[in-house]
């Protein structure tokens, strides 16, 4: 489905009795911060679709590999993590702190129960800076005024959009927004992203009704998409090895199984 990331058009407000994105995904990674509606609808999703834990695991693990990865080897000190979810163990702050504890990184979201949380992310290490920032995706303006009140936008970004462009389900909106963003960081500047895919090589079909049965039951709606329509968000920037592949096996230091969720890290020129 997604990682967790939830963005909802308009101020939300906490609703415990509907099930809710960041709470389920946080039952499916085994977390606490989740009610009985969240289980029950997570419980009927995992059943109509089984590797949805699965997923859950494998995008999150991308996340630790890909932020790794770019501050180690690509040399990046600056995060944007737009649409971060519930915070659990290993978030972008601790994964690139520990390699860089000068490393700067802005959360954005704006969920109800993600701001509830929020202070638990406002912990890194004294050399860097953690800030969070309430905003939503479909404001990519927004985001990039606030961000740049704590990011040097004159220096390289890595953008995080984990899970967070199936929330937009008009295409040529999440392509604008990917644009938009990226447009306002400099050369250098690397796009990590992951989305959902219903393309059959990557056992995607169960996530059509399994997407059906969630956008019925609960908030906020989501889809997915063909791995040629996620291709269109690296236009312009260069791909680096080893290119759009499941998340699961993106710099996987073993062989695992795919699963129906595209990963990729890209370069601005």
């Amino acid at each position: 489905m997604s990682d967790g990331h939830t963005p909802s058009g308009g101020s939300a407000k906490l609703n415990t009795g509907v099930a809710h994105n960041a709470r389920v995904w946080n039952y499916w990674i085994g977390g606490k911060d989740n009610y009985e509606v969240d289980q029950q609808v997570g419980e009927q999703v995992a059943g109509m679709f089984p590797i949805i834990r699965d997923i859950a695991r494998a995008d999150r693990d991308f996340l630790g590999r890909a932020v790794r990865f770019v501050a180690e080897e690509r040399g990046l000190r600056q995060f944007l993590d737009i649409g971060t979810g519930l915070p659990t163990a290993d978030n972008t702050h601790e994964i690139a702190q520990r390699v860089a504890p000068d490393s700067r990184i802005v959360y954005v979201d704006n969920d109800p129960i993600v701001l509830v949380h929020a202070r638990t992310l406002l912990t890194g290490t004294h050399e860097g800076v953690t800030a969070y920032i309430d905003a939503d995706v479909h404001d990519p303006d927004a985001i990039v005024e606030r961000a740049a009140q704590t990011l040097d936008f004159g220096k390289p970004v890595a953008v995080m959009m984990l899970g967070i462009l199936n929330f937009v389900l008009d295409h040529d909106k999440a392509r604008e927004i990917v644009r938009r963003v990226l447009a306002a960081v400099p050369s250098g500047s690397h796009l990590v992203l992951t989305h959902p895919t219903f393309d059959s090589e990557l056992g995607g079909e169960g996530q059509i009704p399994a997407m059906k049965f969630w956008n019925e039951n609960a908030t906020p709606p989501i889809t997915a998409r063909s791995g040629a329509d996620i291709a269109v968000f690296f236009e312009g920037l260069e791909l680096l090895e080893p290119g759009m592949v499941s998340c699961s096996q993106w710099r996987a230091p073993d062989s695992p199984a795919p699963v129906p969720q595209y990963g990729a890290v890209a370069v601005k020129p």
